[in-house]
């Protein structure tokens, strides 16, 4: 068995479909395809846009065939594999709409996880759910009581007859599929993006974007069930007839190297990752992995999220550089679900544009006046670069004024690829979406011309005394005290007994020496007040307390409800303690 090849006979089309099933028709047409890896970096399944066309016709008559109507959900646990892919197009053909459900499995949070999924069912209302085998156990449990006409295996599915339909091509306007939204910030809700508003984003990607043609491949450990793992590494290479090849997203956090060595032995040119893929990937290489790659050829090395952390970014260049990664390979970009995938891209073979500001007039002003040197009231900020052609962008104060350049204000965004909606949510949707199509993002940013720096996420701005304090500043200090985990803080406020806003930093370690955990309380203490003037309320905490969203981002809503949980826990014991130590009558 071979992985699928390039499709060198067939000429790249990015433009001119109506909706997705046409684009796999096309693509059908070369030799390009989707090839997946095992947990030890062995090729299991290769699946040709072909063979996916054939096999997807045929799933879709089985699912008419048990009674889904037009417009039907179907949910599918999106772990990595084939499965996802053949339902997906099946329902393109058939008219119904896939809903990509969560794979990721938290040890211990199996309540948890089984929870999520049925919310997302009853919230989208499903009538079909399909699972891989390995999730047959959490898909029972989540889909008990629930009015549906099947749930079951690919097998099960398999086993139903074809119904003898002719196929219905699905319009402009009919929804593709829905995406959850992460729920970074919130319970996650279901957006709704029509054919038209993925095919415009899809084809903005690969030609201004990305810049693809036949000659790219890409690799990915992302999960499916993300808007990054979905549209940029099942529906992007689709549209510009590329092959991918994909190593599970449990797969990568066990053996990350294995991430490198699909795109070393396959000439990868396009990945993606958040900041902690390339740190984690940096700190378990070994040195005699290096000499085994060769990433000369990777060419866009995509990052993006709410705030990109610079020095993970460098040091993973750094280590790599002797097998041929080439930093100006990382790409900025700033997008979300809301607007299919992606709004943004910095340039291409430029690497990482830092923005270094001046931290204290920021934090009074909202002006990111730039600095020429460093100095210890700094804030670096990476340039996401222009937004692609389809969409405009504006930054409003919080009265809704515009501002100009380098003031930090709302990120408001408008063009053809934003969402219709969030599904059967008409409040929701109306909190973020206006009449006439602006979308309010959530993010705090700004603008120099007509490029776009992000800061925050509106939410976690924590504001002390009248000043904006950005938490990832106070995550960033926190992390370079030694005994603390990268990735490991999450900084939010609090309204304290004298009804001011508190500081606090959850701050994961595995220190258990209470005079050393003392010493990392101090020197984070130490820092944050030298930076920024301000007493903070260290929250030492075991690794794996911080919760993380489906995509893998810190949630610093949660960790904030967590931490009051905590702290109102700790408080009933202590008052259990009183009373057990108090002496009787």
């Amino acid at each position: 068995m071979k992985p699928t090849r390039a499709n060198q006979t067939l000429a790249t089309k990015v433009t001119g479909y109506s909706n997705l099933v046409e684009a796999l028709e096309y693509a059908a047409r070369g030799e390009a395809g989707y090839n997946f890896y095992d947990g030890r970096g062995q090729l299991s399944t290769v699946l040709s846009y072909a063979t996916l066309r054939d096999e997807a016709r045929v799933l879709a008559r089985r699912l008419l065939g048990i009674g889904c109507t037009r417009g039907a959900r179907v949910g599918i646990i999106a772990e990595t594999g084939p499965v996802f892919h053949r339902f997906f197009f099946a329902c393109q053909y058939a008219g119904l709409i896939p809903v990509a459900l969560p794979a990721g499995v938290q040890l211990g949070a199996h309540g948890a996880y089984v929870s999520q999924v049925r919310r997302m069912l009853k919230s989208c209302g499903a009538s079909v759910v399909v699972a891989p085998d390995s999730h047959v156990n959490f898909m029972a449990k989540s889909v008990q009581g629930l009015d549906l006409l099947m749930a079951g295996t690919q097998a099960d599915f398999d086993a139903l007859p074809e119904a003898n339909v002719e196929f219905v091509p699905a319009g402009p306007q009919d929804t593709a599929y829905l995406q959850y939204t992460s729920g970074s910030t919130s319970f996650p809700r279901g957006v709704e993006i029509t054919q038209q508003a993925v095919l415009n984003n899809l084809e903005e990607i690969a030609q201004f974007g990305l810049k693809l043609d036949n000659k790219d491949r890409f690799a990915s450990w992302l999960p499916f069930y993300h808007d990054m793992g979905l549209v940029g590494f099942i529906l992007v290479p689709l549209i510009a007839q590329c092959s991918v090849d994909y190593l599970g997203s449990r797969t990568f956090a066990m053996r990350p190297r294995l991430w490198l060595k699909l795109l070393s032995d396959n000439g990868g040119t396009i990945s993606s990752a958040p900041t902690f893929g390339y740190a984690l990937c940096a700190r378990r290489l070994r040195a005699s992995d290096i000499e085994q790659y060769d990433l000369s050829r990777w060419r866009a090395a995509c990052v993006g999220a709410e705030r990109i952390h610079t020095e993970p970014l460098l040091e993973f260049a750094q280590i790599l550089e002797p097998c041929g990664f080439d930093p100006r390979a990382f790409v900025a970009c700033y997008g979300m679900a809301e607007c299919v995938l992606a709004t943004s891209f910095a340039p291409l073979e430029q690497g990482l544009d830092v923005d270094v500001v001046d931290r204290e007039v920021m934090a009074s002003t909202g002006e990111a006046r730039p600095l020429q040197s460093d100095s210890i009231s700094t804030s670096t900020y990476v340039n996401c670069g222009r937004l692609l052609p389809g969409f405009e962008f504006k930054v409003l104060d919080d009265d809704g004024r515009e501002l100009g350049d380098r003031f930090c204000g709302h990120i408001y965004l408008k063009g053809p690829s934003v969402m219709h909606g969030y599904f059967q949510d008409v409040e929701s949707t109306a909190e973020v979406l206006s009449d006439d199509g602006w979308l309010k993002t959530g993010d705090i940013g700004y603008r120099i011309g007509d490029e776009l720096i992000i800061t925050s996420r509106s939410k976690d701005v924590i504001i002390i005394k009248g000043r904006n304090i950005w938490p990832y500043d106070l995550e960033v200090l926190a992390q370079q005290t030694e005994g603390v985990k990268l990735g490991g803080v999450a900084a939010f406020s609090v309204r304290g007994t004298d009804g001011q806003e508190q500081a606090v930093l959850v701050v994961e370690t595995r220190e258990k020496d209470q005079e050393k955990r003392r010493q990392i309380d101090a020197e984070i203490s130490r820092s944050i007040h030298e930076h920024f003037g301000i007493n903070v309320l260290i929250d030492l905490a075991p690794r794996g307390t911080l919760p993380r969203t489906s995509s893998g981002k810190l949630s610093r809503s949660q960790s904030k409800q967590d931490f009051h949980a905590r702290k109102t826990l700790e408080g009933v014991q202590r008052s259990v303690v009183k009373v057990g130590h108090a002496t009787p009558a």
